[in-house]
């Protein structure tokens, strides 16, 4: 059974798919925001829609009026959506037009297999060679330092070849383990990002770690947008979280800490660069402990 509704059937040239689900799996937004901000610079063709019907109980995930120009209203439902985006120019290494596709969707509460068999039709369909996922999680991180970001596969040849730590997490699990289980199932090769998100600024969006998530993606595959918009954004949120901070001495201080042991380890450890390779034992533990917060 398909729920997918194709828009462009034109052929594609095998763009890699990159999905992020807003939900519990994108603190501060960052996942989520870090697709949209590419998809608004780059040139988009929509590709498909998945009907949000099954998937989605809309007294907890609710559809939302919209008042148009004209004075009418329509719904909006919670969407996920396949564009395809091109990149091009100063962009990619040799000034060759590449292509991607994007799928910024929302997380579902019901029929998750389904859900994910739907996403793996899509990647099938314009057979694309890699799906890379991004997520983003709250924890005991400074604003004012570079953002951690973890890089895993399920695939370990990939991972060597990427730079990546295969995943060796076992617990409960959000919809994009869920997909990356159900891409290994078909075949397809994963790899999944996640930027930490200070725990102490979760209700804020957080554009600098959506920057990290964007050079961390650009590195995977092989493409340099010009992040200098979201730079200024990145700024502007360090500014605005650090004069929250001066407001609360307890926020100050614990903040204050975390930037001395960010510091000590940068010290031990030489310079922590935002797309370093973190200790993956050390990230993992911290997505545990997100994974059984949620879950709790």
């Amino acid at each position: 059974m398909t729920l997918i509704t194709w828009v462009d059937e034109s052929p594609r040239k095998r763009p890699a798919l990159v999905a992020a689900f807003t939900g519990w799996n994108d603190a501060g937004d960052a996942a989520s925001g870090a697709l949209a901000w590419l998809a608004s610079r780059w040139d988009t063709t929509e590709v498909a829609t998945l009907d949000p019907e099954p998937f989605y109980d809309f007294a907890d995930t609710r559809p939302r009026l919209h008042l148009e120009d004209d004075g009418s209203r329509s719904l909006i439902w919670p969407s996920n959506d396949l564009i395809a985006a091109t990149v091009t120019g100063a962009e990619t290494p040799d000034g060759a037009e590449t292509e991607l596709a994007l799928l910024v969707g929302t997380e579902p509460q019901l029929k998750w297999r389904t859900f994910a068999q739907q996403i793996v039709d899509m990647a099938q369909r314009l057979d694309s060679p890699l799906v890379v996922t991004l997520g983003a999680l709250l924890a005991d991180v400074p604003h004012t330092r570079p953002t951690p970001i973890y890089g895993s596969s399920d695939n370990p040849e990939m991972a060597a070849q990427l730079g990546l730590t295969p995943s060796s997490y076992e617990g409960p699990t959000g919809i994009v383990g869920v997909l990356h289980n159900a891409c290994a199932n078909a075949g397809l090769h994963t790899a999944s990002l996640w930027a930490a998100v200070p725990g102490y600024a979760s209700e804020i969006p957080s554009p600098k770690a959506s920057l990290a998530l964007v050079r961390r993606l650009g590195t995977l595959l092989d493409i340099s947008p010009d992040t200098s918009e979201l730079e200024e954004m990145a700024e502007g949120y360090e500014r605005h979280v650090s004069e929250l901070a001066e407001q609360a001495d307890e926020t100050s201080d614990y903040i204050a800490e975390l930037e001395s042991a960010y510091d000590r380890e940068a010290e031990e450890n030489g310079e922590i660069e935002e797309m370093r390779s973190t200790d993956p034992t050390e990230f993992v533990d911290q997505i545990e402990q997100f994974l059984r917060d949620q879950r709790s």
